[in-house]
């Protein structure tokens, strides 16, 4: 018990007293502003800023754009041929008023998919009818034995997800309640570390609470800044976000009894070959991530307003499939296509899940792309382990095959903190899978409604990435995805190769970075931009 309120009380004081830094940070350069930047400003100040460029389509294969953004509206793909809102295919590509992109996981009469389950969910529940209650004896076939073993494991790991997602919602219950208890007696009002410390618990609940209520305020910065009342806003709001997050997990992500698919989306699920379905809100119900990920890219660098993308000439295409749980292996298939079939020459993919579905769909998705001479950007996800040894779903590697996809590329997260903390903690990572790493961590980017906010993940290091891609694409359009991606991985700084950092998901545990990826390297424009320039036909 006491590993799990430790566990709570770490998730609680990562989102409540987490140091930020500048907003701009992940664009500066490492030698001029001493950050793990990426060099965007210098690159357009010393390399660009007499050279033509083309528009380039980025496809957002995500949780949907907010296409009204005042930094996004203005770089946002308006398909050329399409009539909006006459309900008409006037291009003839299967999709109707697929103005700005279109959503996989949304049905014709407009409906969309929020919240679904894990992938994991998903697997245990088709498998869960026929192999419960049986033993290995009981099936005489090969495959049936294989798939029974399979199943077992399936249902290991899926009790494991359940049983954590359970002890920790209860675990920040009971914290709050033991919390409530101590703040009662102290006074909203009073709430300081002196007054904290003086209190006297009678009860195993108020020593709890007390105790907490110290981890808590000695972190924070803001303890002898803020009022009594504010301290006790901001608690709630990190305690209200953890109890969100385990709900969310046990009532959609891991709810067997949860499957929203057919109802909403009306497609023949079992048929990965179907093509046309879904609807053309490529928004949908909550656009937060794909919103984020869009401004990374290419927030608008001209409006003098909000943020400054990476690129500076780019159109972004809103393909929908990605809900508030796993995405959907049939739906990644069509996205990719999509995508690629109108015009999109990068592709960021920031997502990913432990198990798939129908992994030759997204090959097959995956090679299409390659033969359209299209790159794919994904992130290497947020799980803090080896995917070498564990599969990162989609991956380059094709399904019973030693062949990888030449137009992929995956991606690490990297800290703006120096010394041993440079990858993320969350980050995953491999010696042989991610090929390099790229700013994660506080990441300041466009969110929906005309805001701004931090987000940190794999999720943020991909777009960092596409968005160079993209600046490549549009400056020296000669260039093909093989050659961008030799351009990028062999342009990655490697000052921090042979040095010793901590290894994500450990708390001291140090090995060398270039243990973690296979150049052991970070990704910069400016270098990148240099070598595009030797590299290209098309001269200044």
């Amino acid at each position: 018990m006491k590993k799990t309120i430790f566990a709570v009380l770490t998730f609680l004081l990562t989102f409540l007293y987490a140091q930020k830094p500048a907003q701009d940070w992940y664009l500066l350069d490492p030698e001029q502003d001493k950050v793990n930047g990426i060099s965007v400003e210098r690159t357009y100040k010393e390399l660009l800023k007499d050279r033509k460029s083309t528009p380039v389509i980025v496809g957002v294969l995500d949780s949907g754009v907010d296409y009204f953004h005042e930094d996004l509206k203005n770089i946002m793909w308006t398909n050329p041929k399409e009539i909006p809102n006459n309900g008409i295919d006037d291009d003839k590509n299967g999709f109707i008023d697929d103005i700005h992109g279109w959503s996989f996981i949304g049905g014709k009469d407009g409906k969309n998919i929020d919240k679904d389950n894990i992938e994991l969910t998903r697997i245990y529940r088709k498998l869960k009818p026929k192999y419960e209650g049986k033993t290995e004896a009981d099936f005489k076939t090969k495959e049936e034995q294989e798939e029974y073993k399979y199943y077992q494991k399936i249902k290991q790991d899926y009790n494991a997800e359940l049983m954590e997602a359970e002890m920790n919602n209860n675990a920040i219950n009971n914290i709050k309640i033991a919390i409530d208890s101590v703040i009662y007696y102290i006074g909203k009002d009073h709430l300081s570390i002196e007054r904290v410390k003086q209190f006297e618990p009678k009860t195993q609940k108020t020593q709890q609470g007390k105790y907490v209520l110290l981890s808590i305020l000695s972190k924070s910065d803001d303890v002898n800044k803020k009022s009594g009342q504010e301290l006790v806003d901001d608690l709630y709001k990190q305690f209200n976000k953890g109890l969100d997050y385990y709900n969310t997990k046990l009532k959609y992500h891991l709810n067997v009894e949860f499957d929203p698919r057919a109802e909403i989306v009306g497609d023949d699920y079992a048929n990965s070959s179907e093509h046309f379905y879904g609807n053309n809100d490529c928004k949908g119900p909550d656009s937060f991530h794909g919103t984020h990920v869009s401004g990374i890219i290419a927030a608008d660098r001209t409006n003098n307003i909000g943020i400054k993308g990476i690129a500076d000439n780019v159109r972004i295409m809103s393909v929908r499939c990605v809900p508030d749980g796993d995405e959907r292996d049939k739906d990644i298939a069509n996205a990719i296509i999509y995508a690629v079939d109108n015009g999109a020459k990068i592709l960021n993919m920031s997502f990913g899940k432990k198990y798939s579905w129908d992994k030759k769909a997204v090959d097959n998705a995956v090679k299409y792309a390659e033969k359209k001479g299209v790159l794919l950007i994904h992130a290497a996800g947020n799980e803090s382990l080896d995917i070498d040894q564990i599969t990162h779903y989609p991956c380059k590697k094709f399904e019973n095959s030693k062949k990888e996809a030449s137009n992929f590329i995956d991606i690490g997260a990297l800290s703006w903190k120096d010394s041993i903390n440079i990858p993320a903690t969350f980050s995953n990572y491999g010696k042989n899978t991610v090929n390099f790493f790229a700013p994660g961590v506080d990441i300041y980017s466009t969110i929906p409604e005309g805001k701004y906010e931090f987000a940190s993940g794999t999720s943020m290091a991909a777009p960092v990435v596409a968005g160079v891609a993209a600046v490549l694409k549009s400056y020296f359009p000669d260039l093909t995805p093989k050659q961008i991606k030799t351009i990028l991985i062999e342009t990655c700084r490697t000052k921090y190769k042979n040095k010793k950092v901590i290894k994500p998901g450990t708390k001291d545990n140090l090995v060398e970075f270039k243990e973690l990826s296979k150049t052991g390297g970070i990704v910069n424009m400016y270098d990148a931009v240099k070598m595009a320039m030797k590299m290209s036909k098309i001269k200044g």
